[in-house]
């Protein structure tokens, strides 16, 4: 019923929204006779901030139009290089006229980005994109809103993202690709890298992690604690619900994206409740710059997309309760999640000093997993002075962390680390819990 009440809520402000847009203008637009009375600032600003408000955020554009390769203006086309009911891969394809540009992009490093599939859209790293593509090709998840699906389609577990991240490994290149996860993927995306390494398959040439929950244990944070210290069942009874009959994906259960959304605004409501202060102030000043900066952060932070209800708790209780990745007692398919086994994948991982979502050494706990790479081939950095957002965007993740993840992808392209023989995978000696179908009203 949560659900419907807030499709009913957002239907009943929808007309109120576009009122307060008009009446924005007409107190704003220079040729109105109300843009001149001696409050008409204050009364434009209000409303254009009780708009964006009450207004529903919808999923954004990547808008990567162009890119400067080595000085030249490369112009850059949005393609869905393989699609899946719960995921589209896309690849940013990057065409010029300049012979010499044109050569090296062709020699340049193939990555694979793995977006969050944890509430916001894929765009969220439109920035990570935009600089990988300099110097990479680049491609990325771009995960589906889950109201989105049809019913008859089926569920979506873990362990299908899993599937999906080794589909799009092999896709992209095998062994002649890099991978970069950022936030929620890291754990599957290490666990697709090494269940491949342990059946033999070749891995690719290196793994960028960063800001993940590899090891929720360490300097757990509110995020992390909500998860540990609640039981699996309180989170089937509280947080899933049905998604209602006006989407595609009606009847199916799924962890809605605006509960995510309000608790992670209730994690630092003071910060939010300023931003929009600072916002009305900027409009009241006629400081347009930094009015659009607002709008371009909330346009994407306030779209928010559903999770499939099973991935979700397949989630809190693989990663945050049973921390079965470092407790190496994760299996899929009958065979259990080994990092170890990895031999030909470089390592690094990124952390923020300042990260509030994945506390440090978190990430970092995938150097002592992977313990089959050489010491001599794990790096790890430390981004001083980003929070978790700063590491994958903004200044510190273009003049901090960028440089640290290209010369790193770069090294692994030009000198591939040597597979050795791999030991046969070690099965599981009882099958994984059978998956329940569940019901809710």
């Amino acid at each position: 019923m949560l659900y419907q009440f807030f499709e009913t809520q957002r239907a009943l402000l929808s007309p109120f929204s576009e009122f307060a847009a008009a009446s924005a203008k007409l107190y704003s637009h220079p040729l109105s006779p109300f843009a001149h009375t001696p409050v008409s600032q204050r009364l434009s600003a209000g409303l254009d901030l009780m708009h964006r408000l009450a207004k529903d955020y919808e999923k954004p554009e990547f808008e990567i139009k162009s890119v400067e390769v080595d000085g030249v203006d490369v112009a850059v086309q949005e393609l869905v290089a393989l699609e899946k009911p719960f995921c589209r891969l896309l690849r940013f394809k990057r065409y010029t006229d300049d012979p010499a540009v044109l050569a090296k992009m062709k020699d340049q490093p193939t990555v694979l980005v793995v977006a969050p599939l944890s509430g916001h859209h894929s765009t969220l790293l439109r920035e990570t994109v935009k600089q990988l593509l300099k110097d990479h090709k680049v491609y990325i998840t771009d995960w589906t809103d889950a109201r989105m699906v049809p019913l008859e389609v089926g569920p979506f577990h873990l362990d299908d993202y899993i599937h999906y991240v080794q589909e799009f490994i092999r896709h992209v290149g095998g062994a002649d690709c890099h991978v970069m996860s950022v936030c929620q993927p890291t754990v599957p995306v290490l666990a697709a890298i090494s269940l491949m390494a342990s059946a033999g398959e070749a891995t690719p040439r290196s793994m960028t992690m960063m800001g993940g929950p590899i090891d929720a244990r360490k300097s757990p944070t509110a995020v992390n604690n909500l998860a540990m210290n609640r039981s699996h069942s309180w989170f089937e009874n509280n947080v899933i619900y049905r998604v209602p009959t006006n989407f595609p994906g009606a009847g199916r259960e799924v962890y809605p994206g605006f509960l995510q959304h309000t608790g992670f605004v209730a994690m630092n409501p003071d910060r939010h409740l300023s931003s929009h202060y600072d916002y009305f102030l900027d409009l009241v000043r006629g400081d347009d710059d930094s009015a659009e900066a607002h709008r371009k952060f909330y346009d994407e932070y306030n779209a928010v997309l559903d999770m499939p209800a099973e991935y979700y708790l397949d989630t809190i209780k693989t990663v945050f309760q049973d921390f079965a990745l470092v407790n190496g007692t994760w299996a899929v398919d009958g065979a259990f999640v080994r990092p170890q086994d990895i031999t030909t994948t470089a390592l690094l991982t990124v952390e923020g000093e300042l990260d509030d979502i994945s506390g440090a050494g978190q990430t970092r706990a995938a150097h002592d997993l992977c313990s089959g790479v050489p010491k001599v081939h794990q790096y790890h950095y430390d981004a001083t002075g980003a929070g978790h957002y700063g590491i994958f965007s903004g200044r510190r993740w273009r003049e901090k962390v960028y440089p640290e993840v290209r010369d790193f992808i770069a090294k692994y392209e030009a000198a591939p680390l040597k597979k050795t023989p791999k030991a046969a995978p070690l099965k599981a000696t009882a099958k994984p819990a059978p998956r329940r179908s569940r019901s809710k009203a």
